[in-house]
């Protein structure tokens, strides 16, 4: 329970189906920490004063408030979840990425980690049967192969963010307003006393105030603040930037280059602090392969078609995906598999350190499995 509209409907569905709820909050962050400390010490995110409450993250002591009014109100138990020094690895891997010239997916991290993770543990400490969270997505299929699919509202839907669940999970998960479109769980939330009915979704990193991802990267890693060369695709520097974190894979906007043509971010160079521009077409990638493979079906043997999702927010792309051998050491989940993906069409920013998720062609919004970009080429 987050605090937000969505976990607080989910709740309160379960309730009233009769099934005995226990309300979790994740406390990743403590009261009075500010931004500089929690970043010093590796840990969670900023404290309330430096956060949009409502229309952030989901670990603020209003949110944690509001969590457990709710619970009040359902007549639940409720039990904040002390995560705070296990967020730390997030921050982390979110600066390491950016880095290393990566662009991180934090709320992935997060799903894998935290909610279907360590969570996960905790439920099993308690005797739970299963872990629920508001997420916009559904499980299908049947008791003996569960599925994970897409939430029915396409505009909320966030199957994407959950491809890391492990398979072995899936019958012990639950997402109470998948089958749901947003308006009516606020709707629900209004009808049913809820005092979250109308609070705003959360729409920015948790631990980043204001949306300045890179101010928090130079905190933690000082010596990337520095100054780096713009390059054409012959390698002709064309300008300069405060650092190859500042920018990512497709942007064409905020670089301060005058070519007298539009360009975009088409490759960054995390050793030589490089970042090479060029024109539309030079952005645009045929394949890419992944690392961190998790499959929610048989590994295929063979060729498979797929639709495939490289970001959050663009549409899934026909392709076909082939099993690669393991590129040796596991990467942050533990790991080891890797795929390629051609796409059937180019496709634009293909960014390393992203997601690649695959789902079914048939429509059905079945989610085969996924993994991290670790490269795109024409």
């Amino acid at each position: 329970m987050s605090g937000g509209v969505d976990s607080s409907v989910a709740a309160a569905m379960l309730v009233r189906e009769g099934h005995e709820v226990v309300g979790c909050f994740m406390r990743l962050g403590s009261p009075g920490e500010s931004l500089d400390t929690l970043v010093k010490d590796g840990d969670a995110c900023a404290a309330p004063a430096n956060i949009k409450i409502g229309h952030q993250g989901c670990c603020s002591i209003a949110d944690a408030a509001d969590a457990r009014a709710v619970a009040a109100e359902l007549s639940i138990p409720f039990y904040v979840c002390n995560f705070k020094k296990d967020f730390g690895r997030i921050i982390d891997y979110f600066v390491d990425e950016y880095a290393n010239g990566r662009t991180p997916n934090p709320c992935v991290r997060c799903n894998d980690w935290l909610k279907f993770g360590k969570l996960h543990e905790y439920a099993g400490q308690i005797g739970a049967d299963c872990v629920a969270s508001g997420h916009y997505a559904q499980i299908g299929g049947s008791p003996t192969a569960p599925a994970l699919m897409q939430g029915l509202d396409p505009s909320k839907d966030q199957s994407y963010v959950l491809f890391g669940v492990r398979r072995d999970q899936l019958n012990h998960i639950r997402f109470p307003i998948g089958h749901l479109p947003k308006p009516r769980v606020r709707e629900l939330a209004q009808e049913w006393g809820l005092p979250v009915f109308d609070k705003p979704d959360s729409q920015e990193i948790c631990f980043v105030p204001d949306n300045d991802y890179a101010s928090l990267v130079e905190r933690k890693r000082p010596e990337l603040a520095r100054e780096g060369r713009f390059v054409d695709l012959a390698g002709n520097e064309v300008g300069v930037h405060g650092g190859q974190h500042r920018v990512t894979i497709g942007q064409r906007k905020g670089m301060s280059l005058s070519l007298g043509y539009p360009v975009f971010v088409v490759a960054k160079n995390a050793a030589t602090n490089t970042v090479t521009v060029g024109p539309r077409e030079a952005v645009e990638s045929m394949n890419c392969t992944a690392a961190e493979a998790n499959w929610l079906i048989d590994v295929p043997s063979e060729p498979l078609r797929v639709m495939a999702k490289y970001r959050y927010n663009s549409p899934a792309a026909p392709a076909t995906v082939r099993v690669l051998p393991d590129g040796g050491g596991a990467g942050p989940s533990g790991r080891t598999g890797r795929f390629s993906v051609t796409f059937e069409a180019p496709q634009s920013a293909v960014a390393p350190g992203q997601a690649v998720v695959l789902y079914t062609v048939d429509g059905s919004g079945v989610v085969l499995g996924g993994g991290w970009i670790e490269s795109a080429s024409a």
